[in-house]
């Protein structure tokens, strides 16, 4: 039997709402108090009157201190939920995508909070990010090999979300042989990324349809892709018809990527590297007064926590501000933003601000989001994050 988690009068709405999470200011304490619970035990979630609201798992340490994970009271997180749900999302990525390339699990948004799960064909990379689901985490890979049977899977369980979580940070081997590079394939070309050691879980597929919107825009084109990583808009942008492309990132090692995947599409010819802070970069194109018809900003989240809106916003606004003193009069910005701080709203006035500031003409001619391998859940706003505004830069 597991032990309940009481809930305080009327903090069951958001969970009746279609919510998951659980806040410790909401837990009666006096009824059910968090110091009983080990970080990560499972527990039933029960409304103030007793009445089970479903299974979850705490985390007595943690603001978010339980995760409804199933709504039926006899269901808890174990390797037969997990390989269901996975199944679920397999189905998903099967509808969507013909190659085996994409995010097979995208947390809350597959029903499986605290686990995200990318596929490069044979291989998986895992990355846990709450007490729970580390505890599951045998489940999980079992799961994982029933539903997919996988050459290989890497824990990449180094984000900085563990720490919130009072968890170790560590990458390693779960099964199998961990190559150095995973090939992957997008939008018909074919690139490497770094597992240990890349960013992330190795590669960002959440932007992989806007990154084909981008093909329309770039034929003939000079083209700046800041904050490049490996090359992903830049390269496509080549593959499409670009005349050429500028990469801009601070990490020498994303940029010796960006050579290696430039020719190994055959668009080697077209694209140069440029390792530099991209503020200074951009300070320095314009003094050289260099001109781009399309420049792609795609930085890492500048804003990751409340506290930093102010500071974060500001930061956006410069860095839009400077792209489009580098356009051609005519020219394209691709503006996108990974900070759920970030609203879109808000993203789409600093814009104004920045072409206001600098006697420019703004127009919205397309609007992106999250590809649809991170689904959002319509009840957590948080799992959606990615905005990606496509805009006309003219004379006023």
């Amino acid at each position: 039997m597991l032990k309940p988690l009481r809930l305080k009068k009327h903090e069951d709405r958001r969970l009746h709402a279609g919510h998951t999470w659980v806040f410790s200011n909401e837990v009666d304490t006096q009824a059910t108090p968090l110091d009983q619970f080990e970080p990560g035990e499972p527990c039933r979630i029960e409304e103030a009157s007793g009445k089970p609201l479903g299974t979850g798992y705490v985390n007595p340490h943690t603001l978010i201190c339980a995760r409804l994970v199933a709504r039926d009271p006899e269901r808890v997180l174990n390797q037969s939920l997990i390989t269901h749900r996975l199944n679920v999302a397999l189905g998903l990525r099967d509808r969507l995508f013909d190659r085996p390339y994409y995010r097979l699990v995208f947390g809350d948004g597959d029903n499986l909070p605290g686990l995200v799960v990318d596929r490069y064909g044979e291989l998986l990379v895992a990355q846990i990010t709450t007490a729970g689901m580390e505890r599951a985490k045998a489940e999980v890979l079992a799961a994982l090999e029933k539903v997919l049977k996988p050459r290989a899977v890497l824990w990449r369980n180094d984000s900085p979300m563990r720490a919130l979580e009072q968890l170790p940070s560590y990458v390693e081997p779960a099964l199998g042989e961990i190559p150095e590079w995973v090939e992957v394939e997008e939008n018909g070309l074919r690139f490497k990324a770094p597992l240990a050691r890349g960013q992330k879980t190795g590669w960002f597929y959440d932007h992989r349809m806007n990154r084909a919107r981008l093909a329309p825009y770039v034929k003939g084109k000079r083209v700046l892709d800041v904050f490049s990583y490996l090359g992903a808009w830049g390269i496509q942008a080549a593959a499409a018809g670009a005349e050429s492309v500028l990469c801009v990132d601070s990490s020498a090692a994303a940029l010796e990527g960006v050579t290696r995947n430039a020719a190994r599409n055959g668009v080697a010819h077209k694209v140069a590297t440029q390792e530099a802070d991209a503020f200074e970069a951009l300070k320095g194109l314009r003094e050289a007064r260099e001109k781009f018809d399309v420049v792609v900003l795609d930085p890492p989240a500048l804003i990751k926590r409340r506290k930093d809106v102010k500071e974060g916003a500001q930061a956006y606004r410069r860095l839009n501000q400077m792209a489009m003193q580098v356009l051609a009069k005519d020219g394209i910005l691709v503006s996108c933003s990974c900070s759920y701080h970030l609203a879109r709203d808000a993203l789409l006035d600093l814009l104004l601000k920045a072409s206001r500031h600098v006697d420019r003409f703004l127009q919205v001619v397309e609007e992106g989001h999250q590809g649809p391998d991170h689904p959002l859940h319509p009840a957590i706003p948080e799992t959606g994050y990615l905005k990606a505004f496509f805009t006309r830069v003219l004379p006023s």
